[in-house]
């Protein structure tokens, strides 16, 4: 009993459940309950179990039911009706901020863009959507807000559908996955959409009004206000990264992302997007059509990326070249319940089985997804060596790096298409980019990459982790 404390209430009740079932069975025949009723086939089932005068079965095959339903415990339902599954996982390109393909591009135009993409390819009508969630960090709270509203009234959506937005930094776009998810499981609704945007071309990071004297006192309080870039060095030099190692993971990232677009592994998920780039020369409008990400650089090596001057401390190891880039773009999931995904006929990519987000010390913030990895597999009830893929954001190769190492992971299971510092991390919409960019991996090798994780650090100190099934 101080093992499985559940097991003597479980064994002091057989008969109370036993003399119940019976009388509701019996109660059935004057209700004409249909023989074919599954409630009526498993009361049958559990009666049998129960009846001690059953000679069919030896007692040793009882037992041996009763102990794997026990050892099952904690381990992931498959295929289960209520299951949180995804049926499209889209992004748009992602380009550098300022300069890249949609320097001239209004964040909700990039949002419209995912959100009419995911409904439209599958066929969902858009008055069957819940809610949606958008996950963004830099725009204006109120504004981006409004701007939401606005993608999703432009692209179609009836005025009955809600939006709302949610920052949790860095892991936004897949907060915003999670609460999608919560809220379907919890019945609230039964379709949604989780999202990201965001166009750090329109709202660079900075610090808006003043700050509380009171952080003086409080040392983690005061770390919250570190730049990243001295998150990364203090991350670096506690645990011993060096800038070779960083350098290295950096063109690994490039080279990976580079491979993966020649063979047009992007395409799949990549959704793109019409709109107008100005002419520094002439200020005219041109009409373009951004298909592809712009910031990869195909043939960079870590011997050319060493060459780079820290960009945060004048002896640091974090440069721009193994940093993550400044981007511009959105990306959408489209959810429901596995029931009315195969009431539907659609077809499934993959099923949303846990999530955490977990704090850690904000001086070395990038450490989060070595706390929250581990967290997210024990609430899916497996262990992080049970992952088959990893799309952890490479936020700065520093943290990276050391995620991987701490952790235990194979290189060849973690950003198998490039990360964050090839593709480049639009803070809101990274979490939903890294869950298409790992469902659409999973998708092409098939059964035996059974399950995967999306995992980032936060600003602030905290990282969040989710773990997808491919069934």
């Amino acid at each position: 009993r101080r093992t499985f404390p559940f097991i003597g209430f479980y064994l002091s009740v057989p008969l109370l459940v036993s003399s119940t079932l019976t009388l509701l069975v019996s109660q059935s025949t004057h209700i004409h309950m249909a023989p074919a009723s599954p409630h009526m086939k498993r009361v049958s089932v559990l009666l049998g179990h129960l009846d001690e005068t059953r000679t069919d079965a030896p007692l040793s095959e009882l037992m041996t039911h009763h102990c794997n339903a026990l050892a099952s415990v904690g381990q992931p339902a498959r295929n289960a009706p209520d299951d949180v599954v995804i049926v499209s996982a889209l992004r748009t390109p992602l380009c550098k901020a300022k300069k890249g393909g949609f320097k001239d591009t209004m964040p909700d135009d990039l949002l419209a863009t995912v959100l009419s993409a995911v409904t439209e390819r599958t066929g969902v009508d858009k008055s069957s959507v819940g809610d949606i969630v958008v996950g963004s960090v830099l725009g204006d709270g109120s504004q981006r807000a409004i701007q939401c509203r606005i993608a999703s009234l432009l692209t179609g959506f009836p005025e009955e559908v809600p939006i709302r937005t949610v920052n949790r930094q860095c892991s936004s776009g897949l907060q915003a996955i999670a609460d999608v998810a919560a809220a379907i499981k919890s019945g609230y609704y039964d379709v949604g959409i989780g999202a990201g945007v965001e166009s750090m071309t329109t709202n660079p990071m900075q610090w808006n009004g003043g700050v509380n004297p009171k952080v003086e006192t409080h040392a983690a309080a005061a770390s919250c206000l570190l730049p990243m870039g001295i998150t990364s060095e203090n991350v670096a030099e506690a645990f011993g990264v060096t800038r070779n190692k960083q350098d290295s993971m950096a063109a690994r990232s490039h080279a990976r992302a580079a491979s993966a677009a020649k063979a047009h592994k992007f395409d799949a998920e990549i959704v793109p997007v019409v709109t107008k780039v100005k002419d520094k020369a002439t200020g005219l409008e041109n009409e373009v059509v951004i298909s592809a990400d712009d910031g990869i650089r195909a043939g960079v090596t870590a011997a050319q990326l060493a060459k780079l001057r820290p960009a945060f401390k004048p002896n640091g190891t974090t440069t721009a070249g193994n940093a993550s880039q400044v981007t511009d773009g959105a990306a959408a999931v489209l959810m429901m319940k596995r029931s009315e995904a195969e009431r539907r006929g659609l077809q499934i990519l993959g099923t949303f089985r846990a999530f955490a987000a977990v704090g850690c010390d904000p001086a070395v913030m990038g450490i989060g997804p070595a706390v929250a990895i581990p967290e997210a597999c024990k609430k899916a009830g497996i262990s992080v060596k049970d992952i088959d893929l990893f799309e952890l954001n490479e936020a700065f190769a520093s943290q990276a790096s050391y995620c991987c190492e701490k952790l235990g992971l194979d290189e060849e299971k973690v950003n198998v298409n490039g990360g964050a510092i090839a593709l480049g991390h639009p803070l809101g919409a990274t979490g939903a980019r890294c869950a298409a960019t790992l469902l659409h991996e999973m998708n092409r090798r098939g059964p035996s990459c059974r399950y995967g994780v999306v995992s980032m650090c936060i600003g602030s100190g905290m990282g969040a982790a989710a773990v997808f099934e491919n069934c």
